[in-house]
């Protein structure tokens, strides 16, 4: 009788070893899960795919895949959160227009700019972005508005292209970027933040696989079986989400970010060493 894990290993199952493909969908699910409750599940499926991918797969591909297979988990996260927190329409309408705009744009620049030029620059950012909200417990727990009519709209469109250019042409950490925007900019409570993240995340999403997919960098079936898996994640961390509350999105909030910051620490220290 031959062993169980060599046949797994050699058996190929959509161009990939089957525990290859086993541990993307698990990857996918877990991603799923945190990206619905803050974002950054890219963290957990760009790299997972970095690693399952043969070695010679296009960044662009791997980029567009990890796309295909994350619109899944945030459409059904975005449905979730919708029917139970009410969405302004002043608010959300301007943040998806600017954040398709500059997701297509930053995708467009993806296979052109070294992704080392990014690393360092975002793991500033989110250092600062940590210890601003860990030196801030209240911020967010309540839901406050700082900002109305022009003077917010400014600031939406303003977190709607920059976070969705970051998304377009890198990615990890998306939904964490835009809460803390919306949070720390225009005084949002982390649920109400996460809604509008949520449904801005997903514009980019799409955004990025029109693009990509428009030049042939998509592993469509490894795409959409990550997909289902990730789907199923999303739907489980939204309802989790909103009968948890701000605080326990707060606490996650800080936890992605932690690891966020190590990961692009450890990149950024592999590049100089």
């Amino acid at each position: 009788m031959l062993p169980l894990a060599p046949l797994m290993t050699e058996a190929s199952v959509l161009g990939l070893p089957v525990l290859t493909l086993l541990g993307l969908v698990l990857a996918a699910f877990v991603a799923g899960w945190v990206d619905s409750v803050v974002g950054g599940g890219g963290l957990i499926q760009l790299p997972s795919l970095v690693i399952g991918l043969p070695d010679d797969t296009p960044t662009p591909t791997v980029l567009g895949t990890n796309k295909l297979s994350s619109v899944a988990g945030t459409l059904v996260a975005s449905v979730t959160y919708v029917r139970k927190v009410r969405v302004e329409a002043w608010t959300v309408i301007p943040l998806v227009l600017a954040a398709f705009a500059g997701s297509a744009f930053g995708s467009l620049l993806a296979r052109f700019i070294p992704k080392s030029w990014l690393t360092p620059i975002v793991l500033v950012a989110l250092i600062a972005v940590g210890a601003y909200t860990f030196l801030k417990p209240q911020m967010g727990l309540e839901h406050r508005p700082s900002h109305r009519g022009i003077h917010a709209l400014g600031r939406v469109v303003g977190i709607g292209l920059l976070v969705g250019f970051y998304d377009g042409i890198l990615g990890p950490g998306t939904g964490s970027f835009f809460v803390i925007g919306m949070v720390a900019v225009l005084g949002y409570g982390f649920l109400e933040a996460t809604v509008n993240a949520k449904i801005a995340n997903l514009t980019t999403n799409v955004a990025s696989i029109l693009v990509f997919g428009a030049h042939g960098e998509l592993l469509v079936a490894v795409g959409l079986v990550m997909a289902m898996a990730n789907l199923t994640g999303g739907a489980l961390g939204a309802r989790m989400a909103l009968q948890r509350g701000s605080a326990f999105i707060r606490r996650i909030f800080l936890v992605v970010l932690g690891i966020l910051v190590v990961k692009l620490a450890w990149d950024t220290a592999s590049m100089w060493f």
